[in-house]
């Protein structure tokens, strides 16, 4: 057995062993097709105010200018799909993805497991993990590495688990079996286009990110603007909209990462509840939750703005 094909199945092995629901990996490389794709995107705007997605141009498509003499790109999926959802149907919505403890510690512990093992097993490997910190575009690697195809609402999408997962990358400088890219699977289908509340997706594959609910609920450090009054469906922190209607995501299955729980009275909490929520619950309930990066008035913004809305 060739070194390379070893060391493929050796982390491939390991990332299962670490609770990844996939890994794939792909060669090192200048993100072709990706660069004008994301100039256009840039130079029409639809980043809004998120003017981090400016920066590091060169480094979001090339690799090998984060990690010196990387060869390989090692994508990672991890579940968070959760076995059980908000009880109140009157009660604001939080994204699915930020019920339990932030995904960035998770995923970052498990990444540096891996890279620990890939440098105990295997030798003198450098590298570098990422978890949507650092100007990597997670999805365009995940699809080219084999893991899913990037759907008509932008995300990636498996055909035997939908598209609740996040992605992860470690970029290394070790020569491996690379994968190769699967064909789409949307089809005809409009599903996510048509729900959209605010219809951020302006084309198929194509968002406007300065039109969807997670960038207003989530990146917008202003006022809401009020002419997307009355469209935001209830969503006080993200949105799954795009992904709960997708047909692929009937094949979801709940994850087994006991962090990814939520805190006990996040789930139960009622309408009045959160719209009387005081700092120090806010606090306890999201102490090591995603949420916090709205804080306190961020959140208490939103649920102000859906007040108005009902």
């Amino acid at each position: 057995m060739k070194s390379t094909q070893k060391h493929t199945e050796l982390i491939k092995a390991e990332a299962k062993r670490l609770g990844f629901l996939s890994c794939g990996i792909s060669k090192s490389e200048f993100l072709e097709e990706e660069a004008p794709r994301l100039e256009t995107w840039l130079n029409k705007n639809m980043h809004g105010e998120m003017s981090y997605m400016e920066n590091h141009f060169d480094k979001r498509l090339d690799p090998t200018k984060l990690v010196d003499d990387s060869k390989s790109v090692v994508s990672l999926l991890l579940n968070y799909y959760p076995s059980e959802t908000q009880k109140d149907p009157e009660a604001p919505k939080i994204s699915k993805y930020a019920y339990g403890t932030d995904y960035h510690f998770v995923i970052k512990d498990k990444l540096k497991q891996l890279l620990n093992f890939i440098q105990e097993e295997i030798g003198e490997v450098s590298g570098r993990a990422f978890v949507d910190s650092a100007p990597v575009l997670d999805k365009a690697w995940a699809a080219k590495s084999g893991l899913g195809w990037i759907g008509k609402h932008s995300n990636l999408l498996t055909q035997k688990v939908g598209s609740f997962y996040f992605i992860a990358e470690l970029i290394i400088d070790l020569e491996l079996e690379y994968d190769l890219p699967v064909t789409d699977h949307c089809g005809s289908c409009t599903a996510c286009i048509d729900a959209c509340p605010t219809q951020a997706i302006v084309e198929p594959y194509v968002v406007d990110g300065s039109k969807c609910i997670s960038y207003f609920t989530i990146e917008l450090k202003n006022e809401i603007p009020t002419h997307v009054q009355g469209q935001f469906d209830n969503w006080m922190f993200g949105c799954d909209v795009c992904q709960d209607v997708c047909p692929w995501n009937r094949f979801s299955k709940p994850h087994n990462e006991p962090l990814f729980n939520p805190h006990p009275e996040l789930l139960s909490m009622s309408k009045k509840e959160w719209e009387e929520i005081t700092q120090e619950v806010f606090s306890e309930i999201f102490k090591k939750s995603a949420v916090k990066r709205t804080k306190y008035t961020g959140l208490m913004r939103n649920i102000q703005f859906l007040k108005t809305e009902n």
